[in-house]
């Protein structure tokens, strides 16, 4: 427990220094470089489309022993380019900084950490990848008032200087002591083979089973509207007239209620199966667009929004990194994740810039809302098809000659 608890401290550093910060540099940059607020989110766009186009080769190499060697290569890229961002002069530099935050980003935030605890502790990786979930769920709540003292203490360029001292004096050392050494130079090559076919293998089963695509499909659409929603919530309530009070509530609850959903998770839900907890997170989350579109002004609807909101959103966290083992395998686990990373990364670049699109239609939010209602309420159905789909799949396991198989 002592390593799962060290590596959720490395994913609350490699979230809260890469991910949750850049918003905090976005005003700074414009103010002293000049730089326009489209340019500089199209860098993180950038970043979120090569972190999924990167998912599936990195999981490979996880499968095949080399988690470690990754995730101490991603901290140390980590720290890199975000030392490279420091003295960056251009917009180009700020999107090679992107390109190469959206490798490491990949080889360091969830997926890799999940692949690696699934590998090494097969018989409880449940518990700790909901307990490495908890721990990096308060990255925002520590790296945002961290990152703004930086940069009000050491202005912006500073402030990414100690980011990047963050991942080398904490994220890498974990990450070299706490992740087992890969198998691939301590065992036969014969083996190492095998191995590797045996993973292949499991990602050729996977694009021939309904259930995996039943979950890209959920993953797609959940991920796309939650980017589409986050990016656009703040400037959807100054729209409707909400009070400035009002919105910072609204938003300061976010979360905390994605952390005690997965604390609720953690202690009360442990043994109920991920199947079971995703048909509520993937119905819960379209019940909160809903809450949303009736709430206009109402502080209450707002504050039940939120709530629903951020508890949908750290729950789905755990079912993303549980929900194969449970419902499909554990072989070639890296890899498997790593597809279905792919487009719901890609997803992400993509959806605010499209909510940004259909807002200016009609240049009001209305529409932006229906569409995410829409786009979340086919998350919920593909979940709940992919589940029928695992469940056939185990009849016909258990009754092979009534039935063809689905899953394989």
């Amino acid at each position: 427990m002592v390593a799962t608890s060290a590596l959720a401290v490395a994913q609350l550093v490699s979230w809260g220094s890469v991910y949750y910060a850049f918003s905090l540099f976005v005003v700074p940059m414009e103010q002293s470089m000049g730089w326009g607020r489209t340019q500089t989110n199209a860098a993180l766009s950038l970043g979120l489309l090569v972190s999924g186009l990167a998912a599936y080769p990195l999981g490979a190499l996880i499968d095949h022993g080399h988690g470690r060697k990754i995730m101490v290569a991603g901290s140390l890229l980590s720290a890199a380019m975000l030392l490279l961002w420091s003295q960056a002069q251009s917009l180009s530099t700020l999107f090679i900084v992107w390109t190469g935050l959206g490798i490491a980003m990949a080889a360091t935030l969830y997926d890799p950490v999940f692949a690696i605890v699934t590998r090494d502790y097969p018989a409880t990786f449940r518990t700790k990848i909901t307990l490495i979930t908890l721990v990096a769920g308060f990255a925002s709540t520590v790296f945002i008032p961290l990152t703004q003292g930086l940069v009000s203490w050491f202005e912006w360029r500073g402030a990414l200087v100690a980011l990047a001292a963050c991942n080398i004096v904490i994220a890498l050392p974990i990450h070299m002591a706490a992740i087992r050494g890969g198998s691939g130079h301590s065992t036969p090559a014969d083996d190492r083979l095998r191995l590797k076919e045996t993973n292949r293998a499991s990602t050729r089963r996977a694009l021939r089973t309904p259930t995996f695509w039943g979950l890209a499909v959920c993953f797609t659409a959940y991920y796309a509207t939650f980017a589409a929603l986050t990016f656009h919530l703040v400037p959807l309530m100054t729209e409707r007239g909400v009070s400035h009070a009002v919105i910072l509530t609204t938003m300061a609850l976010i979360g905390p209620a994605q952390v005690v959903a997965r604390a609720l998770w953690f202690t009360v839900g442990r043994n109920v199966r991920p199947a079971v907890v995703g048909i509520v997170v993937t119905t819960v989350f379209p019940l909160s667009v809903v809450v949303l579109l009736l709430a206009s002004t109402s502080p209450i609807l707002l504050i039940l929004f939120a709530l629903l909101y951020g508890g949908a959103n750290g729950m789905m966290t755990i079912l993303r990194g549980t929900i194969v083992q449970d419902v499909m395998w554990t072989e070639g686990y890296g890899g498997v994740s790593g597809l279905l990373s792919m487009p719901s990364n890609i997803a992400k670049g993509i959806a605010p810039i499209s909510a940004a699109a259909i807002w200016s239609i009609e240049q009001r939010y209305v529409p932006v809302e229906w569409v995410i209602l829409l786009v979340s309420s086919m998350s919920a159905g593909a979940f709940i098809l992919a589940m029928r789909s695992a469940r056939r799949a185990r009849v016909c396991l258990q009754h092979p000659g009534s039935h063809t198989l689905v899953n394989d």
